[in-house]
């Protein structure tokens, strides 16, 4: 008997090449998604290198332009006027043109590193410079003034409106960064950098009470009377004042009525002393500096003579010591007025974030004394960066490095983004890498060391030039720099003796 397979099986099975081509693309896609993954994972710690770029304000052939940190120009030199860049490490140029001196007119605009202008709809968009007591100028590196219809407001650098064009006029508050006063109907107020007001307009001016200083400002009626107010509005000194002066307290300030200085203590809301002294300059602790008949002497809180006054300048220095003048000569004295630094130098201050003491003894000469007050550098001071918290000095004909414990350290364990170190030998400057292996030659009758961004500065036969981080020459040797200040290269471009700006 025989049995039938059935239809389905009358024929031998056959591939079905379509299905089977199918089902390998599948597959090698599949093994593509997967190797693509693994790539991702492994990849995903290593970091994409981008560079930042700082930028600065360039001038060549009588025009202004702008260069990066490598030398390379981004706006070509096509500017009449100087271009402003309020902060260095954003591409944002405020350039001003079409200038009409007989009128009294101009034009600004702000523009990119592509040179396409930005931050339009303006009339107007400023910079907002500011400065201190010591002429340091600088720009608020975060907001622009612009203007629209004759009234001002304030942007920040993506064009977010932080204060609307309302306002008579904007300007820093001198001195400290952040905050601004407008003025609206004639009356001023004080607003920072997030367009929150701190003190409404309601006042003839406002003052800082100290440069830098936020907690407490001085405000002024429209009777030219002095008080204090804090940043929560509330007045800590009734507007009744010919002055009011900031002492370094909490709560201890000095007013002036009909010409005598007084000592105010803001938590007691009165007068403490009042006895007639021509000056009140400083209190620490129950320590109060004061003049009288042109002489300062220290007081304490209860009006009880602690030092007769007796010099002719007295500053606090730190701990128990006070720097003090007498017959012309700076020295240094405790509370119980024992000269403990002789009267020998023609100047005298204190170091801030250190407590150390510079003292002049001639124009070439400087000594700085350390919290024990003793003498730990004989030299010149060139340069204290409080930042980094090191003292550069020429000492014994050469430039070493300290830090704030006045330890000598050797510059690289201080300038730890730097790639090459100033060096000398044999009266001449090179430049040798942190493992003290000689990078440039001995060649140099002057140097410096290099900047932030990452160029040295050599002199040779009376001219300067620059070397990069790898010590390759930048610009040879051929400028003459004896008028400038401060000497820095950018390659091919050399601080101008103004400071202001680079140039070639």
């Amino acid at each position: 008997m025989s049995r039938s397979r059935g239809r389905r099986y009358d024929e031998e099975p056959k591939l079905n090449l379509k299905k089977v081509i199918g089902v390998i693309v599948a597959i090698a896609v599949i093994i593509m998604i997967i190797i693509s993954i693994v790539n991702i994972i492994k990849n995903s710690d290593k970091k994409v290198e981008v560079k930042n770029y700082s930028y600065y304000t360039c001038y060549e052939n009588g025009k202004f332009g702008v260069i990066n940190n490598d030398g390379q120009t981004v706006i070509e030199p096509t500017y009449d006027e100087m271009i402003i860049i309020p902060n260095s490490s954003k591409p944002i140029f405020i350039c001003t043109y079409d200038i009409d001196d007989a009128n009294g007119t101009y034009k600004t605009k702000a523009i990119n590193e592509k040179n396409e202008e930005i931050l339009t709809g303006y009339d107007t968009i400023e910079a907002v410079d500011n400065f201190d007591s010591r002429q340091n100028i600088w720009y608020e590196d975060n907001v622009l003034r612009v203007s629209k219809d004759g009234k001002y407001g304030v942007i920040d650098f993506d064009g977010k409106e932080i204060l609307q064009c309302e306002y008579d006029e904007i300007t820093a508050l001198k001195g400290t960064t952040g905050n601004f006063i407008v003025k609206k109907d004639n009356k001023v107020g004080l607003v920072n950098e997030k367009g929150q007001v701190i003190i409404n307009s309601e006042y003839k001016n406002i003052l800082s009470l100290k440069e830098g200083y936020k907690n407490e400002y001085i405000i002024v009626n429209k009777d030219n009377k002095y008080g204090l107010i804090s940043t929560s509005g509330e007045i800590l000194i009734e507007p009744t004042y010919e002055k009011v002066k900031y002492l370094g307290s909490s709560n201890l300030f000095a007013v002036q009525q009909n010409k005598v200085w007084k000592l105010m203590d803001t938590e007691k809301n009165k007068i403490i002393i009042d006895s007639g002294y021509q000056d009140i300059v400083d209190a620490k602790s129950n320590n109060i500096i004061v003049k009288k008949d042109n002489k300062f002497g220290i007081i304490t809180k209860a009006n009880e003579e602690k030092i007769k006054p007796q010099y002719e300048d007295l500053q606090y220095a730190f701990s128990i010591y006070y720097i003090a003048k007498k017959d012309g000569k700076y020295g240094v004295i405790n509370l119980e007025n024992k000269v403990v630094v002789d009267f020998d130098y023609k100047n005298m201050t204190c170091i801030e974030n250190g407590e150390l003491i510079q003292a002049d003894k001639t124009d070439t000469e400087t000594v700085v004394f350390d919290s024990n007050l003793g003498q730990k550098i004989k030299g010149i001071v060139s340069e204290i960066n409080t930042e980094d918290g090191y003292i550069k000095a020429y000492v014994d004909n050469e430039y070493k490095y300290y830090n704030f414990k006045l330890e000598e350290k050797n510059s690289y364990d201080l300038l730890t983004s730097n790639t090459l170190f100033l060096s000398k030998k044999d009266g001449k400057y090179g430049y040798v890498d942190k493992s003290n292996r000689v990078v440039v030659d001995y060649i140099y009758e002057d140097g410096t060391e290099q900047n932030s961004k990452g160029y040295a500065s050599v002199k040779k036969d009376g001219v300067w030039g620059s070397i990069d981080k790898a010590g390759a020459i930048s610009c040879e040797p051929s400028v003459n720099l004896d008028n400038n200040i401060y000497i820095d290269f950018i390659g091919l471009w050399h601080l101008n003796d103004s400071g202001l700006y680079y140039e070639k």
